[in-house]
């Protein structure tokens, strides 16, 4: 083995990337100070509190969900605190808009102990278990209790962004009661007509105490208020990175109904050999599975649809059987494999034993030499996703990990889920996003292929490979 020609890793790598958690203090005379919680300093990266703001049936459980999912999946340990579902907890049965009223005290006693007991769960995830953002989903539409969170944010230390929808297009707002709140466990056993009415005297239970974010009056607040489902933002004093990704991607979400379409290439020539990555064209089934896919795109009848693919030959090719406008993205360029490019996994796991064993201990974090993690993928992915959000509807033809991706984002799926989702091979797979999800279709074009999927693999114990499975990697890659 010629030195010059090598490079060898003597040390062996270690897949944790969780450095040591260092907490500030402050100290006088080298000792903690008392009453701490009253004295801290607000740092760049210190948790955040996401306080939403408005009437029911606003959206504000949709916007919340949907911040979720995307903090979530972009990195951003995240959680929802929805309070009326605390309610529901403590007051098993919901009887009438009744219990709304500004002058039943007994209704009002049990909501302020709700939300005092959302904000005491709120303080254990951020604070003790590690979290980074919680969103406190409720109506928040009073001075006073706006006043209150931002005194429980002070007293532990964290920045709060307050997110507004205001509303008052009544066909919006009928048809979010209807999807939405007829579904809730508060009118299970009502007639629609029934219910809704129910609802709209709810409405009209906080309308007269509702206090809007005022541009005067909390001028001193960070805030985005969202004007009729996006037809007008106003937004105040950003102060970080967190809340400017926050506006971002709520400036980009709509409510417009469509779908999104999957699909990964047809089978590529390295597929059918089982080799991973590289740029191969398609195989002959490959290219039977294209115009498979430009016939049943044809069926649909779909408006305005765009076509989105990778820079990659098998994309391209997929895509050139439509017939149809295409745009290429290199975001959606699958996973790069660095050094393990076009190779097998059995001659991975042969070569490079403890890299193979490395990637099935966590196959999110895991980045090949030279290459490219799951982690690495999705932040990659990130412009796609802001883009899906802003489109109609969209075909997007890509690969395995990046579809493992994207899917992850719409279905809500962890990072130890992502890495193992099934894509298989000629599959179209139609995501509609309804209420607070995404209902997920998927269309098998009657073209064999190759099976890719690698199930997640039992317990990988690192420390029992031998000293020889140190990774050794030609320096010509």
């Amino acid at each position: 083995m010629s030195s010059s020609e090598d490079i060898i890793m003597a040390i062996p790598r270690e897949l944790t990337q969780n450095p040591l958690r260092k907490i500030w203090m402050p100290c006088k005379n080298g000792l903690p100070e008392k009453h701490i919680s009253q004295k801290r300093v607000c740092m760049t990266n210190c948790p955040t509190l996401i306080v939403t703001v408005g009437l029911p049936a606003r959206g504000k459980t949709y916007i919340s969900k949907k911040l979720t999912r995307y903090l979530n999946w972009i990195g951003v340990p995240t959680h929802e605190f929805n309070v009326g579902q605390y309610r529901r907890e403590c007051v098993k049965i919901y009887k009438s808009f009744e219990f709304f009223r500004p002058d039943n005290e007994e209704g009002l006693k049990i909501r302020k102990q709700c939300a005092s007991a959302a904000l005491n769960d709120v303080r254990e995830y951020l604070s003790v278990e590690g979290g980074q953002v919680a969103v406190f989903d409720a109506t928040n539409t009073t001075r006073e209790r706006r006043n209150i969170i931002m005194k429980f944010a002070d007293q532990n230390g964290y920045k709060v962004f307050f997110v507004e929808s205001v509303c008052e297009d009544p066909k919006v707002i009928a048809e979010n009661i209807v999807q939405v709140k007829l579904g809730s466990p508060d009118y299970t056993d009502r007639n629609t007509e029934e219910a809704i009415q129910d609802f709209m005297k709810r409405i009209k239970c906080y309308e007269s105490s509702y206090q809007p974010l005022d541009e005067n009056l909390d001028r001193e607040l960070s805030y985005i208020k969202i004007m009729d489902v996006g037809q007008r933002y106003l937004v105040n004093r950003v102060l970080d990175h967190i809340q400017s990704r926050i506006v971002y991607y709520l400036m980009n979400i709509h409510i417009t109904p469509r779908s999104i379409y999957l699909c990964r290439h047809g089978e590529s020539d390295l597929n059918v050999r089982g080799r991973i990555g590289g740029d191969s064209g398609l195989s002959h089934r490959g290219k039977e599975f294209a115009h498979s896919l430009g016939r049943f795109i044809q069926d649909q009848n779909i408006k305005d649809l765009k076509v989105w693919t990778s820079q990659m030959k098998r994309t391209i090719q997929t895509a050139e059987s439509l017939g149809v406008p295409y745009e290429q993205w290199k975001a959606l360029n699958e996973i790069d494999a660095g050094v393990c490019e076009e190779m097998m996994y059995e001659e991975i796991q042969e070569h490079y034993p403890q890299e193979f064993a490395l990637r099935d201990q966590d196959k999110y974090r895991y980045r090949y030499p030279k290459g490219e993690s799951y982690e690495d993928l999705v932040q990659r992915l990130e412009p796609v996703i802001m883009e899906l959000e802003r489109q109609e509807n969209v075909l997007v033809i890509c690969h395995q990990a990046v579809m493992r991706c994207l899917l992850a984002y719409f279905l809500d799926k962890s990072a130890d889920e992502l890495p193992y989702l099934k894509c298989p091979l000629h599959t179209v797979l139609k995501l509609t996003p309804v209420a607070y999800g995404c209902k997920v279709e998927s269309i098998y074009l009657n073209v064999e292929a190759v099976n890719t999927h690698r199930d997640k693999p039992e317990n990988v114990n690192i420390s029992r490979l031998p000293e020889e499975a140190l990774l050794t990697v030609p320096a010509h890659y």
